[in-house]
């Protein structure tokens, strides 16, 4: 995961609105930190002019609502989101913090996410702004909200494959700076679970797991009900059952044996006895390694339980295959290809179309600023840029120079009619729902597709479907 938090940003004491707002978006996308600005990216919002975009929502605001909170306003809102060393790309964790940020602020505030290389762990610096878009509202900053927050970044972090902190305690500091592997010393507890991820990649069985520990200088004792470790040094030994879950005999005995995955969700075991209860909306599940399970030591009930299961749910993937036309195993091979490409294709041009529905509506809102302060800004030219006349028009000049530099931004000579976007956005809006019409239909025959190809594996044999040796020997095969 990322350990994450957020906080309220306040006007700096002796600071103006305008100073504090630039002082803070200038520390988030600090070159130095972003690989020259190339990590920082902007929701409803140009990186390069987001204070001052910031600024005149405020002041468009507090005209349409006549509100101001003084000394007690907040101006935006920072949260930061650090990732595990080594376990994310900064481009990767520039998308997992822009869609914290989105699913946090519903897409109703404006934001920019900067992604700091500078630090052993990759981090995001998300400030969103605290009024909306329609400047008409104020971010509720309710009871909790830090929870909410952290509690997102976890789900989100999960459905990335993320790691997460779990059950982080009251004083997050060392338990953080542990997690982080920064510059700290481990604890012995912190040491033991790190050599423990360290071996269990290699081994075999649980008796060449222990072998390994006992190789890398490990006291190991099993006279005991609980396996202990004490490493040299250490003053008392510590059990397995009190590292946690995914370090207990059973949790490691499945990771050795593929039934469990530390990862996002916090591992869990495959196939166990739940296995048999399957969502109503999927056709079959997949195959249980048996004699796997007996070797874990599941019992003659389990065994006839499990071949019952196996015989039910071939019998189902046969069925399936046959009603698709799907006679050969290189066919069923070629169609989960065709079938997992097809639904990333599908989701690459939804996200592209909705990109540029993005930028659509944000150019839209600035052509429409332009032109309203088009007169003002003349004249303002007209009076040869006379500070008086900027006294009385402070709000359109500002609001009118920052959409000018947001067009230079984009590098336009010639400004797109309102009427040009609003027919792209509907084109782009028809194509998405059109998109999304088979996008579910896609992603089911793709994980069926998936799944039988998994289960076919198993009923004839094929270990490793990569191998062209493995893949002649069953050539011949027949579904």
């Amino acid at each position: 995961m990322a350990a994450t938090w957020l906080k309220p940003l306040h006007v700096n004491k002796g600071k103006s609105i305008a100073q504090t707002i630039t002082e803070r978006t200038d520390y988030a996308g600090n070159p130095e930190k972003t690989e020259k600005g190339d990590l920082v990216v902007g929701y409803a919002c140009d990186p390069r002019t987001v204070d001052a975009e910031f600024l005149l929502s405020k002041r468009e605001y507090e005209y349409l609502t006549g509100r101001s909170q003084g000394k007690h306003n907040i101006l935006a809102y920072h949260m930061r989101q650090s990732f595990k060393p080594g376990e994310i790309t900064p481009e990767e964790a520039q998308a997992v913090g822009y869609e914290l940020a989105y699913r946090f602020t519903k897409g109703k505030h404006a934001f920019i996410v900067a992604v700091h290389t500078d630090k052993k762990h990759v981090h995001c610096h998300i400030i969103f702004n605290s009024t909306t878009l329609d400047c008409t509202r104020k971010f509720n900053n309710f009871r909790w909200s830090s929870f909410a927050v952290r509690r997102l970044s976890d789900l989100i972090c999960a459905e990335h494959g993320l790691s997460v902190i779990e059950n982080p305690k009251q004083s997050p500091g060392r338990d953080y700076g542990e997690w982080l592997g920064e510059k700290k010393p481990l604890s012995w507890r912190a040491k033991l679970k790190q050599k423990i991820d360290e071996v269990v990649p290699a081994c075999d069985s649980f008796d060449a797991f222990l072998s390994a520990m006992r190789m890398a200088d490990y006291t190991v004792n099993t006279s005991r009900k609980h396996i202990t470790f004490l490493a040299p040094g250490q003053k008392r030994p510590a059990r397995l059952d009190t590292l946690g879950n995914d370090y207990t005999e059973a949790a490691i005995r499945d990771r050795i044996a593929g039934a469990r995955v530390i990862g996002a969700h916090g591992g869990g075991r495959a196939g166990d006895e739940k296995a048999g209860t399957a969502r109503p909306e999927k056709p079959f599940n997949l195959l249980i390694d048996i004699q796997e399970k007996i070797r874990q030591g599941k019992g003659a009930g389990y065994q006839h339980w499990a071949k019952t299961f196996n015989l039910r749910e071939a019998a189902r993937t046969l069925i399936f295959l046959q009603e698709s036309g799907i006679t050969s195993y290189e066919d069923l091979v070629s169609k989960a290809a065709s079938a997992s490409a097809s639904f990333r294709e599908t989701s690459k041009k939804i996200k592209a179309a909705e990109a540029r529905m993005d930028e659509i509506s944000v150019l839209q809102k600035n052509i429409a600023k332009y032109i309203r302060t088009r007169d003002v800004y003349k004249a303002y030219r007209e009076a040869g840029y006379s500070a008086k006349f900027r006294d009385e028009h402070e709000a359109d000049i500002i609001i009118h120079q920052a959409a000018k530099r947001f067009f230079d931004s984009l590098g336009l000579k010639k400004l797109p009619t309102i009427q040009a976007l609003k027919q792209e956005f509907a084109t782009l809006l028809a194509e998405k729902k059109k998109l999304y019409a088979g996008y579910h239909e896609t992603k089911e025959k793709m994980r069926q597709l998936v799944a039988a190809k998994h289960n076919a594996e198993r009923i004839l044999g094929v270990n490793d479907p990569t191998s062209k040796a493995r893949t002649q020997t069953h050539r011949d095969h027949t579904i």
